[in-house]
């Protein structure tokens, strides 16, 4: 190794800069300690985080979930639009998780780049705690690679990790739900985190003017909503017996998902407005409407399963924290396999 490659750091000439991931730590460090709370042991940069469960739980069952953002980052790269990128990926996360009952503890974050842009990276990092604090967790730890000839330019990847905890007896079993139960669907701001390989096909090969096509890329890059305190809230009040977060594979995969086998859906799909981007994107790419059900959200994020002598009660509550919200369906027996009945 020559004395030239030493002072010149081969490590930075490879194209890797630690002196840029310090950076990265100290601007961050106040974000990521605004999301910590007296169950957290230790600081940030250690090995590894450490989180206390404590003994508001008699029988603790942990709870864990991942995912990332998809292609959406791409899309917000090309628009310049990565405000909400750190809030989608917490969503796709904590949104699975609370399905079950449990209650948000802690997140996990994986930032990967060509190079790293410390500014950019402090953006989404800030993104992200913003979003755990949202939900109620603390951004306990995450890593960041820069990984220069893996990724092309200056293209970067995330990926997110949530530990919740739900007490044994109040974890939600899909096997309650029965025949005459009613589905409530909550509001999306959006197609959320899913589609965006298909977005931005149709983006790319549309006819319509610059600003047009703006103006959609704007609306599907809305940040992904966080329903952690609803659905807490709700479950401290209300009775939920199923829910089903619909991602990828929309209403048509998720769905049968959260019900017992022998049971069906009857979905109706006038019983809410689809929002108008979704109407755009079908209509530009061509989309068949059973297609778009199983692509999209098509306006509903999240859905619960209730009895239907609690509905209006819970649409109630719903409300009360300025989410629209629709019952979308009911339950009923079938002598086959379980699916959704579009009407």
């Amino acid at each position: 190794m020559t004395k030239e490659i030493i002072e010149n750091d081969p490590y930075k000439s490879a194209g890797v800069d630690i002196d840029a991931g310090n950076e990265l730590i100290e601007k961050i460090k106040a974000d990521v300690a605004s999301t910590q709370n007296v169950n957290v042991l230790g600081n940030i940069g250690g090995f590894a985080g450490m989180y206390e469960i404590g003994k508001e739980f008699e029988e603790p069952i942990l709870v864990a979930c991942t995912d990332g953002v998809g292609t959406k980052v791409s899309l917000a790269m090309e628009y310049n639009y990565i405000d909400g990128i750190g809030q989608d990926l917490v969503a796709m996360c904590v949104n699975d998780l609370i399905v079950t009952g449990a209650k948000p503890l802690f997140f996990l974050d994986y930032y990967a780049a060509s190079k790293l842009d410390v500014d950019h990276a402090a953006q989404i990092i800030k993104s992200i705690a913003g979003a755990c604090k949202n939900s109620g967790c603390a951004l306990l730890g995450g890593e960041t690679a820069e990984m220069p000839g893996h990724y092309i330019d200056n293209n970067f990847d995330l990926a997110g990790f949530s530990v919740g905890c739900v007490e044994k007896k109040n974890i939600i079993d899909k096997n309650s739900v029965c025949d005459g139960d009613i589905l409530i669907g909550i509001e999306s701001s959006g197609p959320h985190s899913n589609g965006f390989s298909l977005i931005r096909k149709i983006l790319a090969e549309s006819d319509k003017s610059v600003d047009e096509k703006k103006a959609v890329a704007t609306q599907v890059l809305e940040p992904t909503i966080l329903y952690p305190t609803l659905i807490s809230s709700l479950l401290k009040k209300h009775e939920i017996k199923s829910m089903s977060h619909i991602t990828g594979g929309g209403l048509t995969e998720n769905l049968p998902r959260s019900i017992p086998e022998k049971l069906c859906i009857e979905l109706s799909v006038n019983s809410w407005d689809i929002p108008p981007v979704f109407k755009w994107l079908q209509s530009e790419g061509n989309i068949h409407n059973d297609d778009m059900y199983k692509i999209f959200n098509c306006g509903i994020g999240m859905v619960l399963f209730v009895d239907s002598s609690q509905e209006e009660d819970i649409r109630k509550s719903i409300t009360e924290f300025n989410f629209k919200n629709y019952k979308i369906g009911t339950v009923s027996k079938t002598s086959g396999s379980k699916e959704v009945i579009f009407s």
